[in-house]
């Protein structure tokens, strides 16, 4: 059980960074521009709108990995989804981007939790 509290405050760690940072260095210099895609108001607010949108979706994952009855199954898989996304994300980045090590730490915590 211990496990899946683990995984479930490095989601929301996660979470919280994502929505935070994400916005401070990324999400509002991207809004100062006004080219391409990003000169498109609707296109801005979708960006906004998705990328805190899959923050909401992280706290979900959390509270469904400690949520009693949720099945063990759904749980290993939600742990498998964080694994891979975080060991793709170090690949991808070639280790440079701050969210692997947590994207790979909640899934590996959940993936034990949910087989222990």
């Amino acid at each position: 059980m211990i496990w899946l509290w683990l995984s479930a405050a490095c989601m929301a760690s996660t979470a919280a960074v994502h929505g935070f940072l994400g916005e401070r260095r990324l999400i509002r210099p991207l809004m100062t521009l006004d080219q391409g895609v990003m000169g498109i108001d609707l296109a801005r607010r979708v960006f906004r709108l998705a990328w805190h949108a899959l923050s909401v979706l992280m706290l979900v994952s959390a509270a469904a990995v400690i949520w009693t009855g949720t099945p063990r199954d759904l749980i290993l898989l939600i742990g498998v989804a964080w694994t891979a996304t975080g060991l793709f994300d170090a690949v991808y980045t070639r280790g440079k981007h701050i969210g692997w090590p947590l994207l790979t730490a909640s899934g590996i915590f959940a993936v034990i939790g949910a087989l222990a």
